[in-house]
């Protein structure tokens, strides 16, 4: 058995952390875990995850070809090998988001883009290895429509294998859309430049963000210690 549990994002005050529930909170089978999260765009902070020994072995070795989502397949083969995950909400995960760059994030890296494609067939090939019927494919298909964008335009090779892959499976890709934030850049400035301002916009803002909490963080500590050392004195001045 497989045993999750709640968890957060924070930057420094770890009492901002907000547990915001997902489908995937909840006891699963191997099948119905893999077609939430494929199907509804979902995922599990791995950190989460409590593994025996035996699971491990029996998921087999880490991915080394996969630069980006080594985990989540990881995971997938951890999910299949066991009899279901159980999820336990007393428990808590705090994630602390850092500044440096995270593997998970593609951006316009070639060599990511390419493991991305690799982990995104084995993710489909794991859940169809379970089941193989019209949810299912139809789940296959949404998930790889949630992760065109992160090939499109740049690599017409791989939007091209993924919407083949994508009538294989009884569907077909629509072209990605940019956000109504950006979409008016894109008759001026092209999609391309669209879409990079469209990347580039919130990991500007989620610095800033952090920044703050930092300096918020600083702030409320230096305040607690003074405020300890006020009381220490009045206790010491009373004795």
């Amino acid at each position: 058995m497989l045993l999750s549990g709640p968890w957060a994002h924070f930057y420094f005050r770890i009492q901002r952390a907000r547990f915001v529930p997902s489908s995937l909170w909840q006891d699963l089978s191997p099948v119905e875990w893999l077609v939430k999260k494929m199907g509804e765009n979902l995922h599990m902070q791995t950190a989460t995850w409590l593994t025996s020994r035996e699971l491990a072995q029996a998921a087999g070795p880490w991915d080394t070809r996969l630069l980006s989502d080594d985990d989540g397949e990881y995971f997938c083969r951890v999910l299949l090998a066991s009899q279901g995950t159980r999820f336990v909400p007393e428990s808590r995960v705090y994630y602390r988001v850092t500044a440096s760059s995270r593997l998970s994030h593609i951006g316009m890296s070639d060599k990511k883009k390419d493991a991305m494609l690799i982990s995104m067939k084995l993710h489909i090939q794991h859940l169809r290895s379970l089941e193989d019927s019209d949810r299912i494919r139809k789940a296959c298909v949404t998930y790889v429509q949630n992760w065109l964008d992160s090939f499109y335009p740049e690599r017409p090779d791989i939007v091209a294998e993924l919407q083949n892959l994508a009538v294989q499976l009884g569907g077909h890709l629509e072209v990605p859309h940019l956000r109504w934030k950006y979409a008016w850049m894109k008759p001026i400035f092209g999609f391309r430049a669209a879409k990079r301002v469209q990347m580039t916009l919130p990991q500007v803002k989620a610095s800033l963000v952090r920044r703050w909490d930092k300096a918020m963080y600083r702030l409320e500590t230096r305040e607690a210690v003074v405020s300890h050392a006020a009381n220490a004195v009045n206790v010491t001045r009373k004795d």
